[in-house]
C-alpha cells in the first residue's frame, strides 16, 4: 500500500519532469517524422500513393517543424534556462547543435528546391546522403536536451517554486 509520502514523492517527480515530458513528446514526433522521410527517400513513397511532389512536401514539413521548434526554443525557452543552466547559453551545446542541424536543414531545403524545379533529377541516394549528414547531431541533440530538462537535472538549478514559475512562462 502506498503511503502519503510515496504519493507525494511521485507527484513531485511528475512536477519536476514536466518540461522533459513535454519536450519528449515533441522530440519523439520529430524523430518519427525524420525516419519516415528517410525511409521513403528510396522512392517507396510512390508505393504508398504519394507523388514526388507530395514526398518533397513531406520533407519540407519536417524542415519547417524543426525550424519553428528551434526558433521558439531560442527566443523564449533557452534564454530563461540560460540564466542558471550553462548548456542553454548562446555559445554552448544546445545552440551549437541547432546551428549544425540548421546547416543540414538548409542543405535539405536547397535539394527540395532543386527537385521541385527539376523533378527528373530526384536522386534517392542524394536525399539519404543529405539526411545522413545531420541525423546524428539531430537525434543526439533531441536526447541531450530532454536529459538536461529532466527533473533530476532541473532541481540542481531551481527550487520547486522557481521551476513552477518558469514552466508557467512557457
Amino acid at each position: 500500500m502506498a503511503t502519503s509520502e510515496t504519493i507525494a514523492s511521485a507527484r513531485d517527480e511528475r512536477r519536476w519532469n514536466r518540461m522533459a515530458d513535454m519536450m519528449t513528446r515533441f522530440h519523439d514526433y520529430f524523430k518519427e517524422e525524420f525516419n519516415v522521410v528517410y525511409e521513403l527517400a528510396d522512392g517507396s513513397f510512390s508505393a504508398r500513393g504519394m507523388s514526388l511532389r507530395m514526398y518533397l512536401s513531406l520533407a519540407d514539413e519536417l524542415r519547417k517543424h524543426l525550424t519553428m521548434h528551434h526558433t521558439i526554443e531560442e527566443r523564449h525557452i533557452f534564454p530563461n534556462l540560460a540564466k542558471r543552466m550553462p548548456s542553454f547559453k548562446a555559445d554552448e551545446q544546445h545552440i551549437a547543435a541547432h546551428h549544425a542541424i540548421h546547416e543540414g536543414l538548409d542543405r535539405l531545403g536547397a535539394l527540395l528546391d532543386k527537385w521541385r524545379a527539376e523533378p527528373a533529377a530526384y536522386a534517392p541516394q542524394e536525399m539519404r546522403a543529405c539526411l545522413d549528414g545531420w541525423r546524428g547531431v539531430l537525434f543526439r541533440h533531441l536526447d541531450e536536451e530532454v536529459q538536461d530538462l529532466s527533473g533530476e537535472n532541473m532541481r540542481k538549478y531551481w527550487s520547486m517554486e522557481e521551476f513552477d514559475r518558469l514552466v508557467l512562462t512557457f
